[in-house]
């Protein structure tokens, strides 16, 4: 696959990009808060090409790395696709159109908070079940 074939993947919902709580069992919850490079009302990383200067937690996705990130959304293309499964409807690849992901609602663009505007001590009062997660 090459490196443009492999960006395609990515449907540009966001929630790769949502500060996610794990706790001492290990269970993971997602939050309504995004990175702070995320652009909460349109979408998308505002500096994609030096985010990981920027926000060093930042992962980078490749086909050597997506099995062993297991916090992926269950939705994220690059999961479903090293899991063998394929791409759901909406995705921009099987619909044609870039905007299905977000007509579907599994796009989080402007449904957050930019992580930057919530105090640490409120991130539990923002853990949010998203659609296609936890198996709904």
């Amino acid at each position: 696959m090459s490196a443009s074939e492999w960006e395609s993947l990515c449907d540009h919902c966001g929630k790769c990009c949502l500060v996610q709580l794990q706790d001492e069992d290990g269970q993971r919850d997602f939050t309504d808060i995004a990175c702070r490079l995320y652009d909460v009302c349109a979408g998308g990383c505002r500096d994609y090409a030096r985010r990981s200067e920027k926000v060093p937690d930042c992962v980078r996705l490749t086909p050597g790395n997506i099995g062993a990130l297991d916090f992926m959304p269950m939705t994220c293309a690059y999961r479903l696709i090293h899991e063998g499964k394929p791409l759901p409807d909406w995705h921009p690849l099987v619909s044609g159109d870039a905007g299905s992901v977000h007509r579907a609602g599994m796009s989080v663009a402007g449904k957050v908070v930019s992580e930057i505007d919530v105090p640490e001590r409120e991130l539990e009062d923002h853990i949010r079940t998203w659609p296609g997660e936890y198996g709904d």
